[in-house]
């Protein structure tokens, strides 16, 4: 069968990005996304395949800016021609699931989340950027448009895939759609647990305001005693630079070697987000490192409280101060053993063979 495969854009390498070369490495073929940047491509298999760009591609310093050329999205994913395909293959956070195929064709989605700006974080995200007046109502008009959209597109996939049931339980209440639960996969043999832990804890993440970086440092302005290291690049970069104290490094974008060493030396990772899964968690756990994170989606499937991390119930610089208090008078009785073979229920080898026979019985 000739594949496309379909991804929102390639301008970073996070877990939506490492899903999708799990899924190449099964059905390679050309990779039709909204925008490319390839340069982030070096160390992926991803390099390789033939990469299609829409027309945002050509607008004015769109690498930086993608995110305000928002209204486009749709018009663009749509004017992709994959009639030529026999298996079209999504791997969707916003628009890629918005492709059009023909009746012959078969579309599998595998859904990171539905758009979450203009759903379950829309409020929130309105309130971090402090949209005001106009401005506010300009942007909740593109946004109502966005979710017509949005819901009408998921009619146009035959199966859904997502990476946890928290995503399941939103394709259910957005979309009104089934979807199976496959979670996404982590390189666990490309992390080795790593005993002789240093002083210091790590984030790791694009600087975007749900990942709630802010806060995470803002916490760490309070116990100036803790050290923490920051790794990640993204629109939050410069604010974080001007709130951050003397006790928290910001390092912006390295190597995958480097952030790995930095990983396996950490005391514990922290995680403040509400994600739909969460992939360096996983990746933290295959390092021996433990994980003091956000008792909300993805995390609750993937840490469990006092074996594999702490969990905080609110998103709040007080709740982190207390569990990273609890994480440090029990921080002995983290067993890596325990830490790495949780990791590794989640490694690339099982995300590939669930994924191969989910497509293959849809195929037959």
């Amino acid at each position: 069968m000739k594949t496309a495969l379909v991804h929102d854009w390639l301008l970073t390498i996070g877990g939506a990005e490492k899903t999708l070369e799990a899924i190449y490495q099964i059905y390679p073929g050309p990779i039709f996304t909204l925008l490319a940047d390839k340069k982030k491509l070096e160390f992926s298999s991803l390099k390789q395949a033939p990469i299609y760009t829409s027309f945002l591609q050509k607008f004015p310093l769109v690498k930086k800016w993608y995110r305000y050329y928002l209204p486009f999205y749709p018009l663009a994913i749509e004017e992709f021609d994959l009639r030529n395909y026999d298996l079209v293959i999504s791997s969707s956070h916003a628009v890629a699931k918005g492709v059009i195929t023909h009746d012959s064709q078969l579309h599998i989605c595998y859904c990171h989340t539905p758009m979450r700006y203009a759903w379950h974080l829309h409020h929130q995200y309105m309130e971090l950027l402090e949209f005001k007046g106009l401005k506010r109502k300009l942007a909740n008009l593109i946004f109502h448009y966005l979710r017509l959209w949005d819901v009408s597109s998921a009619l146009r996939v035959d199966y859904f895939i997502a990476n946890s049931k928290a995503t399941a339980a939103r394709i259910k209440k957005y979309y009104g759609k089934e979807a199976h639960v496959i979670y996404p996969p982590v390189d666990v043999g490309n992390f080795k647990p790593y005993t002789k832990k240093e002083d210091f804890y790590i984030t790791i993440s694009r600087l975007v305001p749900y990942k709630r970086v802010a806060l995470i440092v803002q916490a760490f302005a309070e116990i100036p005693e803790r050290r923490l290291v920051v790794i990640g690049e993204g629109p939050e970069y410069h604010k974080l630079l001007g709130i951050a104290p003397t006790n928290v490094e910001l390092l912006g974008y390295l190597s995958p070697q480097v952030v790995k060493d930095y990983l396996q030396k950490a005391k514990a990772f922290i995680f403040a987000a509400e994600e739909d899964f969460g992939v360096v968690m996983v990746e933290a756990l295959a390092c021996g490192t433990p994980v003091i994170a956000f008792a909300k989606g993805g995390a609750k499937e993937i840490v469990k409280e006092s074996e594999t991390g702490i969990l905080f119930p609110e998103q709040s610089v007080t709740s982190l101060k207390e569990a990273i208090r609890h994480f440090e008078k029990n921080q002995d009785r983290f067993d890596i053993t325990t830490l790495r073979k949780k990791a590794e229920s989640f490694d690339i080898s099982c995300f590939q063979k669930k994924f191969k026979d989910f497509v293959e019985n849809k195929i037959s």
